[in-house]
């Protein structure tokens, strides 16, 4: 399946927040790709998935969020810059 990760982290009390962001940006990357910020997306298997999710689950607090949105396939996103910007994912054979 496709998706597209967002998350959102309190920065409230800067340093725990600071390791809350760093470590669960940190996880993403290890199953996604980074886009921009907060933004990751790329395939994923269902059983990946679910570990991802536990994992962000034991470092994100209530006062944070996240967003997972889901697809069958990237082609069923279309996708439109409305700045100039690379598209990180464009690279894939």
């Amino acid at each position: 399946m496709y998706v597209i990760l967002v998350y959102d982290i309190n920065l409230e009390n800067l340093a725990s927040g600071s390791k809350v962001l760093r470590n669960v940006h940190k996880v993403c990357k290890k199953y996604l790709h980074h886009i921009q910020n907060s933004v990751f997306e790329g395939e994923i298997e269902e059983s990946k998935l679910i570990l991802l999710k536990n994992t962000l689950k034991s470092w994100l607090r209530d006062m944070d969020s996240c967003i997972i949105f889901k697809s069958r396939n990237q082609k069923w996103l279309n996708k439109e810059f409305l700045v100039a910007q690379q598209d990180k994912t464009n690279n894939f054979i």
